[in-house]
C-alpha cells in the first residue's frame, strides 16, 4: 500500500472517537484485515459518522494501552461532505457551557451551543452544526428549533422525525400550492376526467383494501370476466403526478422527503393532506384519477396481455383487510364473487413466485397501542390476514411488470433512457458460509454452490424445514442477517428476494417519491408528457437519495416503537418474563422479550459465574469453567433490572 495513495468514502466512528475506514469491495475480495483502516482521534481532522472523507494510508497504528493488536491505519487530510447538518437532542450544562447531548448514538460529541438565549436545560432542540474549529474539543452550533420538554410524549415523537431529517411542517412554497389544490383540485379532478386519452374504467368492479386505520388509499383493485372467458384484472395506483409537477415546491419538497414516516401514533406524509388524504385518495363512491397496470390472465393466473397507462376509476367499496376477510370466510357479502376471483388468483400467482425461488420470511410487525395521552397500553404483532397476501401479491406483479414494461422500452428508442430498479443484490458469500456453518452444527445442510452462492428456492426449503420447530427463530434471525439490503439504482441487478429479473416500486406514489417518477415514466411513454434529458441524468443521485432516505425513515420508525416498548415495561423493574436469545456478541447476549418483542441485553458479566468466551462461528457464549453455552435462539427467562426511555434500553440478568 503505497503512502501517497489516497481514497475517498465514508467513515464509521466508535463513541470513543475512533474512526474505521473500509477498503474492501467485491472486486477485491480483500481480507478483512486489510480492509478496516483505524483512524486514531487525532487524526480523524473531526469527522463525523458518515461523512464523505479523503483519507491516507499512515503504517501501523499501536495501541497505547495494549488492548488490540496493531493494525493498518488511516488518516483524514479532507472532509468533502457531512452526512448530518443538524441534530436533535437534550441541552445540558458542563463546565459553564450550554451543550446538546445528541440523541444520534453516532456522534460521539455534544455540540456546544453558540445562541443560548431563550434556551432552557432539559428542553429537546433541533441544532444546525456550524463548525469544529481544528483546535477546539467540542463542533460548535445554533438552535434551529425548540421541541419542548424531554421525556413528554409529542417531544419525542417530534424529535425522532426531526433527529432523521424529517419535519412535520411543510415549507412556505408548499403550503401555498396545498391551498390552490384545496380551492382548486376538485374542478381540476372533474374536468381531467372528461379527457378522452384516459381509459374510463368507472363501471368495472372496483375497491380498495386497507389498514383500519389508513388514511390514505393509493391502491384499488378492479377485476371482470371478459367475454372470452378470460379475467381482467386492473391494478390502479392514486395519479399524484397529476397534481405533483417535476419543479413546482410539491415536488421539490416530495423528492427531499422521498416517503411518508410511520410512527406509533401519527404519519408524517411525503405529500399535504389536501392530495395524500383527499385529491388522490381512492375513495369509494368519488371519482379518481390513477395510473393502471392492466393483465389478461387466464385461470391459472398466467399474464396473456398486459397495458399501462392513464385512468378514471370509481371504487365501489373500501374493504379493511378484516371486513374483506369476512366477506370470503362468510361466503357472501359485498363483491364476494370479485374477491373471492382475487383471492384465487392471488394464491396462484403465489404459488408461482414460491416455484420461482422468492423468498417467503413471514415477519411479522410490532403494533402498539396508546391511549389519548400517548402512554403505551397493549403491544401485539399485527395479524397477517389472507387479504394482507392478495393486496401483495398483485402489486408485487405489477411492479415487476412495470419494471418490464419500461426496461423493454429503454432498448428499443434510439437514446436509451434511464429508468429506476428496486434492486436485491445476492447475499455476501462470506455470510452465506457462516450460515451454511451454523446450521451444519444443527444438523441441518444448506446447499451453495462451491463459490458460497446459494438459491432462493434451498433458503425456502430451510425455512420450511424448520417451521414450528424450537430453533425456528434462530434460524429465521440468521438467515435474514445473511441477506444484502434492497436499495434503489439505475443499473438492474435483479431482485434476489422476490425472484425478479426486473422490479421497480410503482404502487405506493402517496407515500414513495420513487413511485411517483416510475408514473412520469409511464405516462411519458404512453404519450403522455416526455421525461426532459437533465431530469434522465439526474436519476443515479435520486436513486442514492432515496435509498438514504428510506434508511432514515425506517430508524425513526424502528425507535419509536422501541421508545414504547421501554416505556410500557419502565414500570415492571424486577419482574421475570420469557424470552429468547436474539443476538450474541463479545459484549454479551440481545434478548427478545416475548409478550411486547422488545429487545434488550443481558451484560457479558451478568451472564453467569464464569467467564464466557464468544464464538462467532456458532452464535454462542459458552462458559469457560462450566461449558454452560447461551445461543442464538434458545429461550430465556430473565428479569428486568433496568428502562432507560431516552436511550430506548432495557438491561436484563438471567433469572
Amino acid at each position: 500500500m503505497q503512502v501517497d495513495t489516497i481514497y475517498e468514502g465514508p467513515i464509521a466512528m466508535t463513541r470513543k472517537g475512533f474512526g474505521f475506514f473500509s477498503l474492501s469491495s467485491k472486486a477485491t475480495k480483500s481480507k478483512k484485515s486489510d480492509e478496516d483502516l483505524i483512524i486514531p482521534p487525532e487524526w480523524t481532522a473531526h469527522a463525523l459518522a458518515g461523512d464523505i472523507v479523503k483519507v491516507i494510508p499512515a503504517g501501523m497504528y499501536q495501541d497505547p494501552a495494549g488492548r488490540m493488536p496493531p493494525r493498518a491505519s488511516g488518516k483524514v487530510i479532507e472532509i468533502i461532505s457531512r452526512a448530518r447538518e443538524t441534530f436533535v437532542g437534550t441541552l445540558i450544562e458542563d463546565a459553564g457551557k450550554i451543550l446538546l447531548a445528541p440523541d444520534y448514538k453516532k456522534m460521539y460529541v455534544p455540540i456546544e451551543i453558540v445562541n443560548t438565549r431563550n434556551v432552557q436545560l432539559g428542553y429537546k432542540v433541533l441544532v444546525r452544526l456550524q463548525d469544529w474549529k481544528e483546535d477546539a474539543t467540542y463542533p460548535t452550533g445554533f438552535v434551529e428549533e425548540i421541541i419542548g420538554n424531554a421525556g413528554v410524549h409529542e417531544t419525542e415523537m417530534r424529535a425522532l422525525a426531526l433527529g432523521q431529517g424529517f419535519s412535520p411542517n411543510f415549507p412556505p412554497g408548499v403550503v401555498i400550492e396545498a391551498k390552490r389544490l384545496e380551492s382548486e383540485g376538485a374542478a381540476m379532478l372533474a374536468e381531467e376526467t372528461k379527457n378522452p386519452g384516459r381509459c374510463d374504467f368507472r363501471n368495472v368492479p372496483t375497491c380498495t383494501i386497507d389498514p383500519a386505520d389508513a388514511k390514505d388509499f393509493d391502491d384499488a383493485l378492479s377485476i371482470q370476466k371478459l367475454a372470452n372467458g378470460k379475467i381482467e384484472v386492473g391494478v390502479h395506483i392514486a395519479d399524484v403526478s397529476f397534481f405533483v409537477k417535476p419543479g413546482n415546491a410539491l415536488d421539490k419538497e416530495a423528492y427531499e422527503r422521498a416517503t411518508s414516516v410511520y410512527l406509533v401514533d401519527r404519519t408524517i406524509p411525503m405529500l399535504p393532506e389536501i392530495l395524500s388524504n383527499d385529491l388522490c385518495s381512492l375513495k369509494p363512491n368519488e371519482d379518481r384519477l390513477a395510473v393502471s397496470a392492466v393483465f389478461t390472465l387466464d385461470n391459472e393466473a398466467s399474464v396473456l396481455d398486459s397495458w399501462f397507462g392513464e385512468t378514471i376509476i370509481h371504487s365501489d367499496k373500501r374493504f379493511t383487510y378484516e371486513e374483506a376477510q369476512e366477506v370470503l370466510d362468510k361466503g357472501e357479502g359485498v363483491l364476494f364473487t370479485e374477491l373471492s376471483m382475487l383471492q384465487d388468483l392471488s394464491k396462484k400467482i403465489r404459488a408461482k413466485r414460491q416455484a420461482n425461488g422468492a423468498i417467503e420470511f413471514d415477519t411479522a410487525e410490532v403494533k402498539v397501542e396508546l391511549d389519548a395521552e400517548g402512554v403505551p397500553i397493549a403491544i401485539h404483532l399485527k395479524e397477517q390476514k389472507a387479504t394482507n397476501r392478495l393486496i401483495e401479491d398483485f402489486m408485487l406483479l405489477a411492479n415487476e411488470a412495470v419494471a418490464k414494461h419500461l426496461a423493454a422500452l429503454g432498448t428499443k428508442g434510439k437514446t436509451p433512457f434511464a429508468s429506476l430498479y428496486r434492486i436485491h443484490d445476492v447475499p455476501d458469500t462470506d455470510r452465506i458460509e457462516n450460515l451454511a456453518n451454523l446450521l451444519r452444527v444443527m444438523g441441518y445442510h444448506l446447499k451453495t454452490s462451491g463459490s458460497g452462492n446459494v438459491t432462493g428456492a434451498e433458503l425456502n426449503k430451510l425455512l420450511e424445514a424448520v417451521k414450528g420447530k424450537p430453533e425456528e427463530y434462530l434460524v429465521k434471525t440468521a438467515t435474514l442477517r445473511s441477506m444484502s439490503k434492497a436499495i434503489y439504482a439505475t443499473q438492474n441487478i435483479g431482485h434476489f428476494g422476490l425472484a425478479f429479473d426486473f422490479y421497480t416500486h410503482f404502487t405506493s406514489p402517496i407515500r414513495r417519491y420513487p413511485d411517483l417518477v416510475i408514473h412520469r415514466l409511464v405516462k411519458a411513454h404512453s404519450g403522455g408528457t416526455k421525461i426532459s434529458e437533465q431530469e434522465m441524468r439526474e436519476f443515479d443521485a435520486l436513486a442514492l437519495h432515496a435509498s438514504e432516505r428510506e434508511v432514515a425513515a425506517a430508524d425513526a420508525e424502528r425507535d419509536s416503537i422501541k421508545m414504547k416498548q421501554v416505556e410500557f415495561l419502565a414500570d415492571k423493574i424486577g419482574q421475570e418474563f420469557d424470552a429468547v436469545i436474539s443476538g450474541v456478541t463479545e459484549r454479551g447476549l440481545y434478548v427478545e422479550e416475548k409478550t411486547t418483542h422488545a429487545d434488550g441485553m443481558i451484560n457479558i458479566r451478568s451472564v453467569g459465574d464464569d467467564f464466557f468466551e464468544y464464538d462467532e462461528k456458532h452464535y454462542c457464549l459458552t462458559g469457560r469453567r462450566t461449558k454452560k453455552t447461551f445461543q442464538l435462539g434458545d429461550p430465556i427467562r430473565v428479569k428486568l433490572i433496568a428502562a432507560r426511555i431516552p436511550e430506548k434500553e432495557l438491561d436484563f440478568v438471567p433469572a
